[in-house]
């Protein structure tokens, strides 16, 4: 890991941490966190049981770079370069079998809602604000918001959030599922890490097998699902996982899945 990389990664207690945006111009995404992001994500090993995407300023993010839009010379190349950096960035959170964690504290806008909306879990705090904020500067989501949103919050919702460029506050996004649950503003870094460190401490097979249940889940008829979930628990009954899970069980103390 070089030092640039190494301002934007680190990994403490099994947890992947990446930060993905900087109080440098005005907490717009970094992409210095973005790449770092992915070099690290290409290079995960067994080491690491959690990821967790934070920001280090006043906000988790808040979206991409407009000046740096508006002082480029080839405005849609500049775009595109930086939406295909970020598009490698979430492919590669969508492709970990490991949980994603986000601390959204502050503003989460434009591409930082989208890796909101891109984490398994998100937590919040009361004074955590969504916007997609792409028709207030005339342009269209990326980030991959168009495919996550409408399966968080419905189509329907979707297209108001979007189309409306809407604020959605903290407990609205609870209720619409777009954060997991609220803690206080000051601990929203502290909670997402703890937990983060607690999934790292878990049975990582089974989260795996979970994430890549739910993923199919999407395509597939009932029938397809109900064949793949018995799959998947005969094996996980067969692994080292389940054994230690069900032998802790029945001598009622605390697994130790490491």
């Amino acid at each position: 890991m070089t030092s640039t990389e190494a301002e934007y990664v680190s990994i403490v207690d099994g947890v992947l941490q990446i930060i993905i945006a900087t109080a440098a111009n005005g907490t717009s995404m970094d992409f210095g966190g973005i790449t770092a992001g992915k070099a690290a994500l290409d290079a995960l090993d067994s080491s690491v049981g959690a990821i967790l995407l934070t920001g280090s300023g006043a906000n988790f993010c808040a979206g991409g770079n407009v000046r740096g839009f508006a002082a480029a010379e080839n405005r849609g190349a500049h775009v595109r370069g930086l939406a295909d950096d970020l598009h490698e960035f979430v492919r590669a959170l969508d492709a970990a079998a490991i949980p994603v964690v986000a601390g959204v504290h502050g503003w989460a806008a434009g591409a930082g809602m989208s890796l909101v909306c891109a984490a398994d879990i998100a937590l919040g705090g009361a004074s955590t604000k969504l916007r997609p904020a792409y028709p207030g500067i005339g342009l269209s989501p990326d980030g991959g918001m168009s495919w996550t949103l409408p399966r968080i919050v419905g189509a329907g919702r979707a297209r108001e959030i979007l189309l409306t460029d809407a604020v959605v506050d903290a407990e609205e996004a609870v209720r619409l599922g777009l954060l997991s649950r609220l803690v206080a503003d000051n601990d929203v870094r502290t909670e997402a890490l703890e937990l983060a460190r607690t999934l790292a401490a878990g049975p990582r097979s089974t989260y795996a097998s979970i994430k890549a249940l739910l993923a199919q889940s999407d395509s597939a008829t009932l029938s397809d699902q109900l064949d793949r979930e018995r799959d998947a628990i005969a094996a996980a009954a067969d692994s080292a996982t389940g054994h230690e899970g069900v032998n802790a069980f029945v001598e009622k103390r605390r697994p130790n899945y490491s």
